[in-house]
């Protein structure tokens, strides 16, 4: 008996991310003077109401969230990316963390001036929301844990209310309808959209319109 073989169609890699295509958030926090921090994160998840998210251990939104334990989750569109990139390099940390200092951060205490976002008033939290992303969720923090490494910090909020752009909602529902609603997508460190739809889950109550 013979057995056949093939050429290997993977190769094992050591990538120095595994950003492979999560959405980015846009995360409002209150700083101590009562100010507004907006943050960048492209590591978050949801699970029922609840948003899981991965943030820098020494950020200012974490530093905002050990005493201030409340935020706005935005969620922009494909076509804010480039004001996405434009937070990317900054910090609300002042003196900016030594670490974030080697890789090129510098300190911006008004990051929505910065990046030509416009903040209004949230309903259930203190800080405000990003007007231009059309997905917004006021939340509480309810445990925030550090990573196996020590470098981030694992943070599990509770949604307290949703802010949905009229436009992606389906009339009459309480449903986002995905055939409208796309999400910005961080992949490897590169700013995509989602590709045209190839179909439902069975669960789904939004059928696939054909």
């Amino acid at each position: 008996m013979t057995t056949a073989t093939h050429a290997p169609s993977h190769i094992a890699i050591t990538p120095s991310i595994l950003y492979f295509g999560t959405p980015v958030a846009l995360l409002t926090t209150e700083n101590e003077d009562g100010s507004a921090n907006l943050t960048p994160v492209s590591s978050a998840w949801a699970l029922g109401q609840t948003v899981v998210l991965g943030l820098g251990a020494d950020s200012q939104t974490a530093a905002n969230l050990a005493t201030r334990p409340e935020l706005v989750i935005n969620l922009p569109s494909p076509g804010l990316w480039g004001a996405v990139e434009r937070l990317a390099p900054l910090t609300g940390a002042c003196p900016v963390p030594a670490a974030k200092r080697a890789r090129g951060y510098r300190y911006e205490p008004d990051k929505f001036a910065a990046a030509g976002l416009t903040p209004v008033p949230s309903e259930t939290v203190r800080a405000p929301r990003v007007a231009e992303c059309p997905l917004q969720l006021e939340a509480q923090v309810r445990r925030s844990s550090p990573d196996a490494e020590g470098h981030f910090l694992i943070v599990e909020c509770a949604v307290a209310r949703v802010h949905a752009d009229r436009r992606i909602v389906v009339p009459g529902t309480q449903h986002i309808n995905p055939t409208v609603w796309s999400p910005l997508i961080f992949n490897f460190r590169h700013y995509q959209g989602l590709a045209p739809e190839l179909g439902h889950c069975f669960t789904s109550e939004i059928p696939t319109e054909r």
